[in-house]
């Protein structure tokens, strides 16, 4: 086996006892929620008896073992349950919920690294002039803005203000590709942070690499300097930015959360909220699964990037 595909497969299997341990993590952390769906279902003034009664019919008596192995064992046939409030299979819950939220996180991510990669060599060719101060200020102002304030105030201004968009998604029954203008701000909310930070790395990147060694080889040897900038000096700046675009990826389940939130956007992030609420656990274990793979799985995959661009900058394992 090449070294390569020896390194790609202990990069599985570490993903995999992360999947295994992010799991019992998860279930773990449920358990350990305040409050009882069975007491939420039973009303205002629950009678000890019908919540005796729901426990029972919702499996809630069954110790916590049992029920963490039952678990596991039909999320393996892709059954994650059903919902204690409404019966319907989580599954359910996901496929309506993940229409607005791939449309949101894909529209982000195509803008994300075009615009970071954009900035970050166009800050590297000036560094230390005026656009490199300007651009080095504006980002800083912008990462120093939470997503909800910067939310809020784009909401303020462009939807209440000036009323050119919508300030939110209610009454687009979720169908955002039909109604192109509901995306706009939350579009600009999400990346404005991720692209702050990335576009500096690629900047910082780009600068240390066009000072390297093998540059200086390309440009003796007659290399035009656009070739040489973005075939040869770009990749490994890239490959430096590699991580912390897996980590925005990461940050970006969060952040859709908070935005869905914001802008009323009947996504996963807003099915979560909903099941917090309504103390339903289930749902709840289902979408941190969900979100904990995702995870595991875009470092992973930042990983084999890296290597792949610049094999020298991959950590040996």
């Amino acid at each position: 086996m090449s070294p390569d595909r020896a390194w790609v497969g202990r990069r599985l299997v570490l993903g995999l006892g992360q999947t295994a341990a992010l799991v019992v993590l998860i279930f773990a952390l449920t358990e350990a929620l305040p409050g009882d769906a069975a007491v939420a279902l039973a009303g205002e003034q629950p009678d000890p008896e019908r919540i005796a009664r729901i426990r029972e019919a919702m499996d809630l008596d069954r110790p916590a073992v049992e029920r963490f192995l039952a678990w596991t064992a039909g999320m393996t046939r892709g059954d994650l349950g059903a919902s204690l409030v409404t019966g319907r299979p989580v599954t359910a819950y996901l496929f309506d919920g993940l229409g607005p939220t791939l449309l949101l996180t894909g529209v982000t991510v195509a803008l994300l690294v075009p615009l970071s990669v954009g900035l970050g060599v166009l800050a590297a060719r000036r560094e230390g002039g005026p656009l490199d101060r300007t651009l080095s200020a504006a980002t800083l102002a912008v990462h120093a803005l939470p997503e909800f304030a910067l939310g809020v105030l784009l909401t303020t201004v462009f939807a209440l203000r000036l009323g050119w968009l919508p300030p939110t998604a209610v009454g687009t029954d979720g169908d955002l590709t039909a109604h192109p203008a509901t995306l706009v701000l939350p579009v600009v909310v999400l990346p404005a942070r991720p692209v702050c930070t990335i576009s500096r790395l690629v900047r910082a990147g780009m600068i240390e690499a066009m000072a390297s060694p093998y540059v200086a080889h390309a440009r003796r040897c007659g290399i035009p300097g656009a070739r040489v900038r973005w075939t040869h000096a770009l990749p490994n700046a890239v490959a430096a930015a590699g991580q912390q675009l897996a980590r925005t990826c990461d940050w970006l389940l969060s952040g859709v959360i908070v935005v869905e939130a914001l802008f009323v956007i009947p996504g996963l992030g807003t099915v979560l909220i909903d099941a917090v609420a309504a103390r339903d656990v289930p749902v709840i274990q289902g979408m941190a699964v969900v979100f904990g793979v995702v995870t595991v799985a875009v470092n992973l995959a930042a990983d084999v990037l890296t290597r792949r661009l610049a094999p020298r900058s991959a950590v040996a394992a």
